[in-house]
């Protein structure tokens, strides 16, 4: 599912190669897309007030509230506050998972064996709990600050007895996702492979960010009509800035 837009001209792009991290403060009215460069990325997100950061992205409420497991776009990224962090306007992928989490050191050497720097150097196995600390403690933010993440471009069903199944494919190249924020959010990101994904190779891959301007907040139609509970979500998000 994708929303139709006109994008102002690019205010910047980065690549986020795989097993990378970064963070950084969307601002509100700013767009991001990250784009699956060569399929079968996964990126595990994590989102917060960028002014409050006790303010943070509060995902069973995200689902509860909108009646889905299975985020894509026209739905809300809600904060324990309830208001909405970021809204995803346009997808081609159509699934994220929520489910999943990120992996430890001891569980990354566990699925893909030691990888360590002094035999790899940069290209050493990274794990997805190290990365996301790094980046949050940039803001001042440390291991009691680390809640769930939403994995980006991956799929994770539930079969009938209960047991999550990853479903490899869900992401192809050139798939994106798109990203609006109504409020300034910080953003905290790393490129690394979903726990559940079953190939025993430690291979993450890369993704492109482009930061765009939209012309109005119209982007965000789709998005605040899908459920009501979306328009009470923006009224409290707006209400930060009468």
């Amino acid at each position: 599912m994708t929303a139709s837009l006109t994008l102002r001209p690019t205010l910047y792009e980065e690549l986020l190669p795989g097993g990378g991290h970064t963070s950084f403060v969307l601002k509100r009215g700013q767009l991001l897309r990250l784009t699956d460069l060569e399929g079968g990325a996964n990126v595990s997100l994590l989102l917060l007030n960028a002014v409050e950061k006790s303010e943070r992205l509060n995902l069973p409420d995200s689902l509860k509230c909108q009646h889905t497991a299975k985020l894509t776009a026209g739905h809300c990224l809600y904060s324990d506050m309830g208001r909405v962090l970021a809204a995803i306007t346009a997808d081609t992928c159509g699934w994220h998972d929520s489910f999943g989490g990120v992996l430890n050191a001891e569980e990354v050497r566990e699925k893909y064996g030691q990888g360590r720097y002094q035999e790899l150097r940069n290209g050493f196995f990274r794990n997805g709990v190290d990365n996301l600390l790094v980046e949050m403690g940039k803001w001042n933010l440390s291991l009691q600050d680390l809640l769930m993440c939403l994995n980006l471009f991956s799929k994770v069903t539930v079969d009938a007895d209960g047991r999550l199944q990853f479903q490899p494919g869900n992401s192809k190249a050139g798939d994106y996702l798109e990203l609006y924020a109504p409020m300034d959010t910080l953003v905290v990101l790393t490129a690394l492979q979903h726990p559940l994904d079953p190939s025993p190779e430690y291979a993450p891959k890369p993704l492109q960010l482009s930061w765009h301007k939209v012309d109005s907040d119209g982007i965000s139609v789709l998005c605040r009509s899908s459920r009501p509970e979306n328009a009470r979500g923006f009224h409290n998000t707006e209400r930060l800035y009468i």
